[in-house]
């Protein structure tokens, strides 16, 4: 970081500043203090917004262990004081484009989950519960193996491993409890409903990111964000039942969901943080995501397996009855034995949805770490239409198919405006800032 001190001879105790940046990384905020030994000795934080004058508790408890650096200029008289960002408006560009690549693939990936998820519930129409546990323990030890590799290699240093695990500890309770809080919900829920309340997901995320990261939004970016939500909404809603509201419902179970959908949004913006705060720890480098992604699920799957007498419950599964079950589901899973009916399409059809799967989770994680939670949920969003629509055609296994009314194509046209409501203030920035540059 190349960075350029004058100083003027009228005392000043002290000053701080902000610089922003429309790049990835966030402002740079500095502290400027002059002293009588006639030394100036200023301080760079890099993390988003978070330290200009007062911290709330809950951002003091993920701040408390940053570091800063201090670097001490002999005083030179003459004229003011001016610093650069840490990174150059060159990168900007190649940034934005790494961005919009791995945007792409998601929302590939994002489509191809869905439409394959529903495809590997047909073999498995009897066994949901069976392949919801299998990916959360078996994503652990596939996860864990290629961090193992990737650290014999040296791609994952130590430095990397000695990370905060606690933090991951609080994104995997964070994930079991959505999850747990999501299926109680669901089941007391009218179908439609849960696409509706679960676009609540990205409100909690705007707050969360307010709250913990100190990130600060323009009117544009929350109206466009809010624009996404209704647009999924809309299109997700077209061609359902007319069962949508939650008349005989009350508001237990749809406070539930909302809550579920605020635990998941947590752990999203928490594991952004864990990206910012490494690359700090790390003086600069990158944090591997599969440290994240293999401690993550690690602690989420160990949450789960406490809860899994309360979630088999709710899946109508007494516990007792459990370990039967799952060796069933095994058994329809590898489709082993002509005595095992109903299964047609296994075991092709659920491994091509856990590989895609597997492929999303990394993308998606890496699209945090790139650019930011919001932004990964908002491209996630752009699949569900597309997705409604794929699966609207006749396909292999599922050979019906369904008509889409008018809701679909303006929930879509809501959804797209929103999307670029919401990055059109940040691409005019990034021109003036290239421009001035």
């Amino acid at each position: 970081m190349d960075t350029v001190v004058l100083m003027a001879t009228t005392p000043i105790r002290c000053l701080h500043a902000s610089i922003p940046t429309v790049s990835r990384s966030p402002p740079a905020i500095y502290q400027v203090c002059i002293r009588r030994a006639r030394s100036l000795t200023y301080r760079s934080t890099t993390m988003s917004m978070r330290c200009l004058f007062k911290r709330s508790d809950l951002r003091s408890r993920f701040l408390l262990s940053s570091s800063s650096r201090k670097t001490t200029f002999p005083m030179r008289r003459g004229c003011s004081v001016s610093a650069s960002t840490e990174e150059s408006s060159s990168s900007v560009p190649s940034n934005r484009n790494l961005i919009v690549l791995n945007s792409v693939v998601i929302v590939a990936l994002a489509v191809a989950n869905r439409v394959l998820y529903k495809l590997a519930l047909v073999p498995m129409k009897q066994y949901p519960f069976f392949l919801a546990q299998l990916t959360t323990f078996g994503y652990v030890l596939i996860y864990f193996t290629i961090l193992y590799t990737r650290r014999r290699l040296g791609i994952v240093t130590n430095e990397m491993m000695g990370v905060p695990k606690w933090r991951f500890a609080v994104i995997g309770f964070l994930e079991a409890l959505g999850v747990a809080t999501g299926m109680a919900a669901a089941a007391m829920l009218p179908g439609p409903v849960i696409p509706i309340l679960n676009q609540t997901f990205l409100v909690w995320q705007l707050l969360f990111a307010l709250l913990i990261l100190g990130r600060r939004f323009l009117l544009t970016q929350i109206a466009g964000c809010l624009l996404v939500a209704v647009g999924v909404v809309v299109a997700v809603s077209s061609g359902s039942s007319a069962d949508h509201t939650l008349s005989g419902i009350g508001l237990l179970w749809p406070a539930v969901l909302v809550a579920s959908a605020a635990f998941q949004a947590g752990a999203s913006i928490i594991k952004e943080f864990v990206f910012i705060d490494a690359a700090k720890r790390l003086e600069g480098k990158s944090l591997d995501i599969f440290v994240v992604n293999s401690f993550g699920s690690g602690f989420q799957a160990l949450f789960v397996f406490l809860l899994l007498p309360f979630l088999s419950n709710l899946k109508g599964i007494p516990f007792g009855s459990l370990l039967s079950y799952l060796k069933d589901g095994a058994g329809c899973f590898f489709n082993t034995g002509a005595k095992i009916s109903g299964c047609d399409g296994a075991p092709i059809l659920p491994l091509l949805y856990i590989a895609t799967n597997l492929a999303f989770n990394m993308s998606y994680l890496h699209l945090v770490k790139i650019s930011s939670a919001i932004v990964s949920s908002l491209t996630v969003m752009l699949s569900v239409p597309l997705s409604v629509y794929i699966m609207s055609k006749p396909l292999p296994y599922l050979p019906g198919g369904s008509s889409l009314s008018s809701n679909f194509m303006i929930g879509s046209i809501v959804l797209v405006l929103g999307l670029l409501l919401y990055n059109i203030p940040t691409t005019f920035l990034t021109k003036q800032h290239t421009k001035t540059s």
